[in-house]
């Protein structure tokens, strides 16, 4: 598996996730660059998700969808903030509505993707910063720390592609 190591800080709200391929970092920036991709690993295998709207410059956003197992839906966007390709990405995320908008006064997480290669490898080190330490608190209770370890691992085989 991918991905190599996973701390959890509650006093600093965050969560840093360490994962190395075997794949230089202009082919794994292309899975977080190309919607298409995202889509098959951003998400989990219950609730897949769906790229509606794809704008990975600075003030761009994505807008997306993860669909369960009995066809709900759940609606998220992120914020681009900053984005120095193949090397980085900063967005925030958060809920969104059917429409795609931010979910009124709906906690957010600052995402901060590093890749770096070193002989044709790949570290991929993503820093979640929560909005509030029960936002946080609620999010590992719900699993989710888990669950996106599971989906970045996802990233191996698409890279085996």
């Amino acid at each position: 598996m991918s991905v190599t190591s996973v701390h959890k800080d509650f006093d600093t709200r965050t969560l840093t996730l360490i994962a190395d391929f075997d794949a230089p970092t202009e082919r794994v920036w292309h899975l977080w660059a190309d919607p298409r991709q995202l889509e098959r690993w951003w998400g989990t295998e219950d609730y897949p998700a769906t790229v509606v709207e794809h704008d990975l410059t600075v003030g761009g956003s994505v807008i997306y969808f993860m669909t369960g197992p009995t066809g709900e839906k759940g609606y998220g966007w992120w914020r681009i903030t900053s984005v120095n390709p193949p090397k980085s990405l900063e967005f925030v995320d958060g809920f969104a509505n059917e429409d795609g908008t931010p979910v009124a006064d709906g906690p957010t997480t600052t995402m901060q993707v590093q890749l770096t290669e070193d002989d044709g490898h790949t570290r991929m080190r993503v820093r979640s910063i929560y909005s509030s330490r029960e936002h946080m608190e609620e999010i590992d209770r719900l699993g989710a720390t888990e669950l996106f370890a599971q989906s970045i691992a996802k990233m191996d085989a698409l890279l085996a592609d």
